[in-house]
């Protein structure tokens, strides 16, 4: 993933995809909705996006997310999701695992994130044997 991009980027890419996992299609008010920001603040934030090209906008508002802004998407909804799960594993609560899911996920390499996935596989290899 690109160290230019910002966490806040971050978030706005995995909640489109998110979105569009859930719903089929993304607008920006479903990014206020979903997010809790205002209305200026996410069409500021689609601004750059698209400047960047991380995502598309149609002439009736509706938001793609280019192949950049997927892949960027993909990983950090990967690491949320498997961070989270890991946490509750090891007996946070749901709540607290996926508030603390959304922070590690910006900070932790790809080599933290890949040892942790390659530490919990034998760790389940060993509780299976």
């Amino acid at each position: 993933m690109s160290l230019s991009v910002h966490k806040s980027a971050e978030d706005y890419l995995e909640a489109i995809l998110l979105i569009k996992q859930k719903r089929g299609c993304v607008r920006s008010i479903d990014i206020v909705n979903l997010l809790g920001f205002s209305k200026p603040s996410v069409s500021v934030a689609m601004k750059k996006l698209r400047e960047n090209d991380y995502i598309l906008m149609d002439s009736e508002g509706y938001i793609t997310l280019t192949e950049s802004g997927m892949n960027i998407a993909q990983k950090i909804l990967e690491k949320h999701n498997y961070i989270a799960e890991l946490l509750i594993s090891l007996g946070v609560s749901e709540e607290t695992a996926y508030e603390d899911s959304c922070k590690i996920e910006h900070d932790i390499s790809e080599e933290s994130f890949m040892a942790l996935k390659k530490l919990s596989g034998i760790l389940a290899d060993k509780t299976n044997n």
